[in-house]
């Protein structure tokens, strides 16, 4: 005897049937032409899209065009969308608004940090602008908060009481995921590589010589990479210590860092000096500070050489006029 295995249906609710081929193809359809917007809902990464983009979209497809319409008016989209929301392709939210209290509660040491930083900010603006300067900062500042106010309103999705699908600016959050195709043969290609692998007992001796070659000469590649690491270490710690710190010599400064294959053999080494230039700065303040007091010396005795002049000038004649 043959016993066939049903979903519990509880009393009194009606045995929905499964979706068809065309609500599949509808499906896909929607997936890739109407526009999909992405928030979290009840913790998770979802995507959802809008009522009545979704019927307008629709209605210039090809399933309302073709010679056979599967739609012919507004109402038979939502009838048909109303099905595909009972054969759980997705499911209908209600958009809650976000006070500011929550965004306040989660993000309360980034608004701080951007308080502190407008506070600088205007403080600097202060003390550097003139009354004329500040009201033409008080006029941007008036003409950017309407600019504020228009922003949109950050909203979080909640599942709505009503299933049932409207044609409106209620958001929808799909269930319906297909995977793409060439997720399939990634997938495939590892099987059939993991089944290869264990089949290498019976490959032909000639291509198991040549894996052995190979995965020798990875193994000699993966041994010198860490060689040259230890190498330049070594010879960096040498040159450091020998200079008293003066001297910085890297070899292959990129091999161990995050870059590209050929990045990291490039540049060959970094050289840097680091040596204690605060002898000669000295030497060179107080050079200049001689060539300064020089210059004062100069100019007090120009101008003593100016008062003298000005003063054997001004002196009367000690013989007297008649002399």
């Amino acid at each position: 005897s043959l016993f066939t295995f049903q979903e519990y249906v509880p009393p009194g609710e009606e045995v929905i049937d499964k979706p068809t081929k065309e609500e599949f193809a509808v499906a896909k359809w929607l997936r890739k032409n109407v526009p999909i917007k992405k928030t979290k809902f009840l913790n998770h990464n979802v995507e959802y899209f809008t009522g009545k983009r979704a019927v307008d979209a629709l209605l210039e497809s090809n399933f309302a065009k073709r010679d056979d319409p599967l739609f012919k008016t507004r109402a038979d989209i939502v009838d048909y969308l109303h099905i595909m929301l009972e054969h759980k392709f997705y499911h209908r939210a209600r958009k809650v608004p976000v006070s500011e209290l929550e965004l306040k509660g989660k993000k309360k040491e980034k608004k701080s940090i951007e308080s502190a930083d407008d506070e600088k900010k205007e403080k600097k603006e202060k003390d550097k602008g003139t009354d004329a300067e500040s009201s033409v900062v008080e006029g941007a500042k008036e003409q950017q908060q309407p600019d504020k106010e228009k922003r949109k309103k950050k909203i979080r999705l909640d599942m709505h009481n009503d299933q049932r699908f409207v044609d409106c600016l209620d958001a929808y959050v799909w269930i319906y995921d297909p995977i793409p195709f060439h997720y399939w043969i990634i997938g495939t290609l590892l099987v059939l590589g993991a089944i290869g692998v264990c089949l290498f007992p019976l490959w032909p001796p000639s291509v198991r010589l040549g894996v052995y070659y190979l995965s020798v000469a990875a193994a000699g590649f993966l041994v010198s990479i860490i060689v040259l690491a230890v190498i330049r270490l070594i010879i960096f710690c040498l040159i450091w210590m020998l200079t008293l710190g003066r001297h910085h010599l890297w070899i292959l400064p990129n091999l161990t860092e995050d870059v590209g294959f050929f990045a990291s053999f490039w540049p060959l080494y970094t050289y840097q000096y680091k040596g204690s230039s605060s002898s000669t700065d000295k030497k060179g303040k107080k050079k200049k500070k001689d060539k300064d007091s020089d210059a004062e010396d100069e100019t007090e005795e120009k101008r003593e050489e100016k008062y003298v002049e000005k003063v054997e000038l001004v002196q009367p004649d000690p013989v007297g006029d008649d002399g």
